[in-house]
């Protein structure tokens, strides 16, 4: 029987481009090899494999993101984030240190940000999971600190307005630049539904936010 890798595979080697491979990875400083597939093609070719895949649980479901994980070209792991986002229904916050795992492998902006969406969707539905937040939030990896920032992202009226402002506190003093940037981003996602409470925040913090973070935060303002 052949695999759901396999099939995907399949649709993505003819659409395949050299010269698009060498900018991709160039774009991405050379830390990854890419087939040469743009976004909407590769979405076009993989979301009818991924609407038709029915995965038996929530375990399944990351045995195939795993396996697509694994190989070496940076599609899969977009197909990978893609197939987690269509069927995150089934997942629940006994998944998220699973996930959080897949974040900490081949770890770039990208995917830590495509998975941001996926832990994001689980822990909206079940807001008792934000408690892992709050521990990713101290984890040793940035990009898992980062994700517990950006969390709420498009939450609007359902943010916690009061976690939102303490992780940014206890995030401020780091002089990591994608730390900076999560901070300034969530802050300006969450100005376009309380555009008051982000002045606010602003103001209340002062020089301890940076100035990347503050000019992120403040673009809308």
């Amino acid at each position: 029987m052949t695999s759901f890798q396999e099939h995907i595979r399949s649709a993505m080697q003819p659409l395949a481009n050299d010269a698009a491979a060498i900018a991709m990875r160039a774009y991405q400083r050379d830390q990854f090899e890419f087939l040469g597939v743009a976004a909407p093609a590769r979405r076009a070719a993989s979301m009818p494999l991924i609407k038709q895949l029915k995965p038996a649980s929530a375990g399944a479901l990351i045995v195939q993101a795993q396996a697509l994980w694994d190989l070496p070209q940076r599609e899969y792991q977009y197909i990978a984030v893609d197939l987690l986002a269509r069927h995150v229904k089934i997942l629940s916050g006994e998944d998220i240190p699973v996930l959080l795992h897949l974040a900490l492998q081949k770890s770039w902006w990208d995917t830590v940000d495509g998975l941001v969406k996926v832990v994001g969707a689980i822990v909206k539905a079940d807001k008792a999971q934000q408690s892992q937040m709050d521990a990713s939030l101290l984890h040793d990896d940035f990009w898992i600190r980062r994700i517990a920032m950006l969390h709420q992202l498009a939450w609007k009226g359902e943010t916690d307005v009061a976690r939102l402002k303490a992780y940014a506190k206890q995030l401020a003093p780091e002089s990591e630049f994608f730390i900076r940037k999560a901070i300034g981003w969530a802050l300006r996602e969450y100005a376009w539904h309380d555009s008051t409470c982000i002045r606010a925040l602003l103001a209340e913090m002062g020089d301890t936010l940076s100035p990347l973070s503050r000019r992120e935060a403040g673009k809308h303002l």
